[in-house]
């Protein structure tokens, strides 16, 4: 008998790997290693670097040859006793993007994932990923929440709703009553589970909490990689109802939270005095950039309430390519839907932001002088 031929190559991949990977682009950044760093939301570093300093003492203690817990109950505690939680509806995981796979795994796997767009661009990469329908509902004018065409996407479906308050790349809040209103319908079908992702709520005025506590399938997602800056250590956490809970811990793998990760959270918890000077800071540099921003001539800069600015130039392509030329990286947006022309810069140390907005003016006189 004649053995059947051996498929190599690309041929034999096409088989091995699932189509929906196939078609899934894989994230990109583009990583420009300019002196002032103002393109990923990231926390200025810890100024005399106090919580490293702390840190490594904390790491020296530890047990590096045993195993984490099971799940970081510890942190997870603590966590509860600091925002005020059932200890059992939180879940900690090794950064938020993790929690938002684990979350479509438990509550969307062969149902829908449900968005807006612009958002988070790793709601729709979990969904194009994992084979699950993916549903994504135009902001409306100047950000606003599509409240009817969210809810009316509801009917006929199930799955897991995904709405970033602070919304991010766009830094606006959404509208509180519209907001209650959609989740109120969400939890009527008793088909969907609503995640609201607060990764910016510490620069924001106010939070969801409350809709978690009032409605059963709600979760509230946050994590360490911004007010905190430990966006290194990867840490994400989710407030919900302890069912809930039960049921994201399946999906997550056990062990998968290390003991490094777990005295990160916690020194951050035990130095609250320390994040809110970072908040302080940041949430003034915000004000100030923007504001500034807003003197100059053809800059359209929008409302934020997290630890960036979104602005809109005319030309972005060489806006961008004239701030690298600088020494200043901010991040482009103009490619995503509704965003034309728009970039975004991150709050960072007062010099690090002299230094663009310094940059900018220069950029932008320049330009109006040559269009001159």
């Amino acid at each position: 008998m004649t053995p059947a031929p051996q498929r190599t190559g690309a041929s034999m991949d096409a088989m091995v790997i699932r189509d929906e990977v196939r078609r899934s682009p894989a994230y990109h950044f583009r990583h420009h290693p300019q002196p002032v760093k103002l393109d990923q939301n990231e926390a200025p570093d810890d100024p005399g670097a106090v919580l490293a300093k702390e840190l490594a003492e904390a790491v020296a203690a530890l047990d590096l040859n045993r195993y984490p817990q099971l799940h970081p109950v510890d942190l997870e505690v603590a966590l509860a006793d600091r925002v005020g939680w059932d200890p059992d509806g939180v879940v900690v995981a090794a950064g938020s993007n993790v929690l938002i796979q684990a979350l479509v795994i438990a509550a969307g796997l062969g149902r829908s994932v449900l968005t807006v767009a612009p958002t988070f661009a790793v709601y729709a990469a979990q969904a194009g990923l994992l084979g699950v329908e993916l549903v994504e509902v135009p902001l409306g004018e100047r950000f606003a929440l599509p409240e009817q065409e969210l809810t009316a996407a509801l009917e006929g479906r199930a799955g897991v709703a995904f709405l970033a308050d602070p919304a991010a790349p766009t830094g606006n809040r959404l509208d509180a009553v519209g907001l209650e209103r959609f989740v109120s319908s969400a939890a009527a079908t008793g088909r969907w589970l609503t995640v609201l992702d607060e990764a910016y709520v510490d620069f924001a005025e106010g939070d969801d909490l409350d809709l978690a506590r009032r409605f059963d399938n709600v979760a509230v997602l946050r994590t360490f990689s911004k007010a905190a800056g430990l966006a290194g250590a990867r840490l994400g956490y989710l407030l919900t109802k302890p069912d809930i809970a039960t049921q994201v811990r399946k999906v997550l793998l056990p062990f998968s939270v290390g003991a490094l990760q777990v005295a990160a959270g916690l020194l951050a918890l035990r130095r609250p005095d320390l994040v809110e000077a970072r908040v302080r800071v940041a949430k003034d540099e915000r004000r100030r950039l923007a504001a500034t921003l807003s003197l100059l001539p053809g800059i359209e800069v929008f409302p934020s309430e997290t630890n960036f600015v979104l602005f809109r130039v005319g030309d972005p392509t060489a806006v961008h390519a004239a701030l690298l030329d600088r020494g200043v990286v901010v991040r482009r947006q103009d490619h995503l839907p509704g965003l034309a022309g728009c970039l975004r810069v991150t709050a960072g140390h007062p010099h690090e932001n002299d230094a663009f907005l310094s940059a900018m003016e220069s950029v932008i006189t320049q330009g109006a002088h040559s269009d001159g």
